[in-house]
């Protein structure tokens, strides 16, 4: 079983990922990971963060199709056999795409407070801004009228099931656990 990821930011799409690689033996694709590898060959460095991600997904959606990252992980997926895990899409042709293919969405979200809460006590360099900006940086990736850039919130409407993650890390695996059963 191939499952995508897609969710807001701060939504917990990361330790959904992990509970799939930890509890189920799944293998773990990472989007974020793909194009920070595609952007040190362009000679671009990861200390960038998102001013980095976000031209180079977009030139790689531009350049190989709205899919076009969808399509790598999944043939990475498929090459490497056994259930896993892609996380996480950003582009509504990347979610329709994987799900064409036979694999499934499961979108991540929780209230905007909640997921700022989180991003700020992950502590990572690039989420050292203010509620104001960080909402801005939202607003930046939401695309609706451009396939070959990102849409979150078109992403996450396009899952094939939503979990609302605004409790503990243990009742976010239950419901994930609970989709699973629908599924399986």
């Amino acid at each position: 079983m191939i499952i995508g990821i897609a969710g807001s930011f701060g939504s917990g799409k990361g330790m959904v990922a992990d509970y799939l690689v930890k509890q189920k033996g799944f293998f773990h694709f990472s989007a974020r990971e793909f194009i920070f590898q595609e952007a040190e060959k362009r000679g671009l460095s990861r200390d960038g963060g998102r001013e980095v991600l976000i031209p180079v997904a977009n030139d790689l959606r531009a350049k190989g199709g709205p899919a076009f990252i969808a399509d790598a992980l999944y043939s990475q997926a498929v090459e490497n056999g056994g259930d896993a895990v892609l996380e996480s899409f950003r582009a509504i042709a990347e979610v329709e795409r994987l799900q064409e293919l036979g694999g499934v969405v499961l979108g991540v979200d929780a209230a905007p407070e909640i997921r700022y809460e989180r991003t700020v006590a992950r502590g990572s360099e690039t989420d050292h801004v203010s509620f104001e900006e960080w909402r801005n940086h939202e607003t930046r990736e939401s695309n609706p009228d451009d396939r070959t850039k990102q849409d979150i919130f078109g992403s996450l409407a396009a899952s094939d099931h939503v979990v609302k993650n605004e409790g503990t890390i243990e009742e976010l695996h239950q419901k994930v656990e609970e989709w699973l059963q629908t599924i399986a």
